[in-house]
Formats: structure tokens, sequence, C-alpha cells
């Protein structure tokens, strides 16, 4: 029996343990900007909507409760600009990660299919076209794929890695590129909320997709917006009969959000004042950072989005890698997420401020 990981690429962290390892070694100690996870609490009202929740024997539903249903169509009409959404057009799911990976499968893609994602890329796109046999392709512009045999279509803005942007008329030619050759569009919308020099836009606003969903689909997470990693609380929305199908798939195979954590994220989505606080928190770490590395030689590109400074010193990034363990700080190299970050790295700033604090200290 031939392994399914096989078909998998080497797990790229695994390359990073030795520079960890040196960073470590730092007499402060380490400054981890690799990995983009949460380090603040988790606000007061989703903790206590998850503890009056805990009393839950009995099997909750894949679909979710409809508080839950009401919490997440509410929050698609009013964030996103999906004035058609309803229950039909959302779904829970247990984590993004977990939906990318498995979405090829679910929509019973394989040989001879083709998934499509952006050449710099969250490597779980490539990993969900591999675990269920398809060809993967990279792309600049979507549009300029040759459409036969692509059967999803990727999109993430704002960027992981890169931090960058669609503009609301490439989302519009996209949409209505994809629409015409009758391809599933996918868009990873999961740092929408933290937009710092643009204001991301979702492909369900109704200035993008013209009030139908149809053919398209949004992926959101609380992980970022609300430091609910730990919870894996995370929805997707709009087209009903793709919805409806993976629905049925996910009872099948058990796919439930757990019911605290349901009515966690009712509480979560309910609430914008703790998403603004933890947004300054996020963007003074932010400023320091992206001050300190420029007066430490380095460039920024993108970076107007999301978690993350995509920064370049103009040399192979395991150079960069090492010459920052050297400080003790621990960034991701760009190669993780595409050759074409062969000379970048990704330095996340979701450290907590003493060690923000520490990092803009020695890159001075």
């Amino acid at each position: 029996m031939a392994a399914v990981s096989d078909r998998l690429p080497a797990f790229p962290w695994d390359k990073l343990e030795p520079y960890k390892k040196t960073a470590a070694a730092h007499p402060d100690g380490i400054v981890d900007l690799s990995v983009g996870t949460p380090v603040d609490p988790v606000p007061e009202l989703i903790r206590q909507a998850l503890i009056a929740a805990a009393d839950s024997p009995g099997y909750p539903t894949v679909w979710g409760t409809a508080a839950l249903r009401d919490a997440i169509t509410g929050w698609v009409r009013g964030r996103l600009g999906a004035s058609a959404a309803e229950h039909r057009n959302v779904l829970p799911v247990v984590g993004s990660k977990e939906l990318v990976a498995w979405l090829p499968t679910q929509l019973g893609l394989g040989a001879g299919d083709k998934v499509a994602y952006p050449r710099l890329a969250y490597p779980t796109y490539e990993v969900g076209a591999r675990l269920c046999g398809a060809e993967a392709v990279v792309y600049d512009d979507p549009t300029e794929l040759d459409p036969a045999g692509v059967k999803l279509l990727w999109l993430n803005s704002p960027s992981n890695p890169t931090g960058q942007v669609l503009a609301k008329e490439d989302l519009v030619r996209i949409v209505a590129w994809a629409r015409e050759h009758g391809i599933l569009l996918f868009s990873d919308e999961c740092y929408l909320e933290l937009g710092w020099e643009a204001e991301p836009v979702s492909v369900l606003h109704d200035d993008v997709c013209g009030g139908s969903y149809e053919g398209i689909v949004a992926v959101h997470s609380l992980s970022k917006r609300s430091n609910l990693a730990g919870y894996r609380a995370a929805f997707v929305a709009g087209d009903a009969d793709v919805l409806g199908e993976l629905l049925e798939i996910r009872k099948h195979g058990g796919m439930m959000t757990p019911a605290p954590v349901q009515a966690a994220t009712v509480a979560a989505l309910g609430d914008d004042a703790h998403v603004e606080e933890q947004r300054e928190r996020y963007a003074a770490r932010r400023a320091a950072l992206r001050t300190a590395l420029e007066a430490h030689g380095f460039r920024v590109e993108h970076s107007e989005a999301s978690l993350y400074l995509w920064v370049t010193r103009d040399e192979p990034c395991w150079d960069t890698v090492a010459h920052l363990a050297g400080l003790g700080i621990l960034v991701a190299p760009g190669d993780f997420y595409g050759e074409a970050g062969a000379r970048f790295v990704r330095v996340a700033f979701t450290a907590t401020d003493e060690r923000v604090e520490a990092a803009v200290k020695r890159l001075g």
C-alpha cells in the first residue's frame, strides 16, 4: 500500500530547526517571528461564552446551531457587503487549514484535474491538490491561465505571505473570468480584518459578484481577528449548491465544530470592540518592526495587510534567516511559499510587545 504522505512535499518547517536552535542560544532568548500564531489572550466575552456552553454532552451538528448560522450570515452581510446571504450560504468548518487541505478531495477532484493558486502562496493549497492526486498549477494572474482542466481556483487576498491585497476591480474581472469558464473559485480571506495600507474586499461583496454567489465561496477564520487559533473556529460562505454538497459529505465524515466553540464563535462575531483592540496591538508591533527592519537595511514589499512583513536584503533567503538567527530572531524563509520567494523572508508581528521590543533593540 502506497503511503499517502508520499504524495506530499517535505514538511518545510523541519528545515528551520537548526536556525531555531541558533536563535534560542541568544542570551536574552529567541524572538520567534516565524509563525503567525496569536499570543494575546482570548477576549473575556468569548471565554465566558465557551464556559457557558461547556456542558454539551450531545453531538453537535455539522451545519451548526441556528444561532451560529444567524451570527455568520449577519457578519457576512454587514462586514463583507454580501447583502443576499442566507443560512444556506454558510457552513462552519473545523479551522480553515482543514478546509483548504481537504477541499479538493471533498469536491471529488483527482487525476486529470487542476487546482490553481498564486505563485507565492500558503503551502496547503498545493497539499490539497496532492492529497487528491490533482495537478497543482501556479499563476501570477489567474485570467492568464489555460482554463482547460482547471476545476478549482484559489484566490488569497490579503495574501499570505506577502500581504498583498487584490483591488476590487481585479476581483470583479477574476470572478467574471472564472464564471465564464465554469471554474469554481474559492477565496481565502482569513486576513480580511487586518488591512493596514489597503482596504481588503471580499469576493462576496455585492459590487464584486453582482449579488449572486454562483461559483464563488469565501473562506474566513476567527484565528487572527479574535485570537482563536486554538479553538479551530472558521467558516465558508457563498454558493449554496457547493456548500450543500460539502455539508452532506462532512456529515458523513463527522466534521463537526464542537458545540462550545460554536457558542464562542457566536460571541466573537457579535462583538467588534475586541477586534479593534487587537488591530491596535498589531498596528503598533508592525510599525515598530517595520521601522527597525528598514533601518537595518531591509526593503519591505507589499505588506499592506495581514500579520506579516515581506522583506528582502536582496540575498538568498536562507542567508537572511541565518543572519537574523545570529541576532536571536527567527523568521520564515520566503521559499517556503514558492520559488518566487527565494530572496525574501516573512516576518510575523504576532509576538508579545516585550519580544517585539527585544527584536527592535537587536536590529538596532
